[in-house]
């Protein structure tokens, strides 16, 4: 026993593993960031939309599923995905401006 006050060292165990799980986490979002920065010059190259919503449903759909087995609220996975993806969109569609004036320079890729 701890005295009162006194940070348990269980909880210091804990926070280390959240912190590793964090660290992975946005490992994990780089890696997303770079393949959606791809897809959105692919988009960009062939005129197609920054947004393509039959994905997108298709995607709530597997991932609510996904939350859902995982223990997690299906609501949650889709806040989270929704807060991902409206930045992939922000990004696709400055590379879809960037292919239609012309000016092509690097982007931050979140590497």
């Amino acid at each position: 026993m701890t005295k009162p006050g006194t940070v348990p060292p269980e909880i210091h165990r804990l926070r280390a593993s959240i912190d590793n799980i964090d660290a992975a986490l946005m490992h994990l979002l780089a890696e997303r960031f770079k393949l959606t920065r791809e897809v959105g010059e692919l988009k960009a190259v062939g005129g197609l939309p920054p947004a393509d919503p039959a994905r997108d449903q298709q995607q709530i759909d597997r991932l609510t599923s996904i939350a859902a087995d995982a223990g997690l609220d299906p609501e949650f996975a889709i806040q989270f995905r929704q807060f991902i993806v409206s930045e992939v969109i922000r990004r696709h569609e400055l590379i879809a401006r960037e292919h239609a004036d012309g000016n092509l320079p690097p982007l931050d890729t979140y590497a």
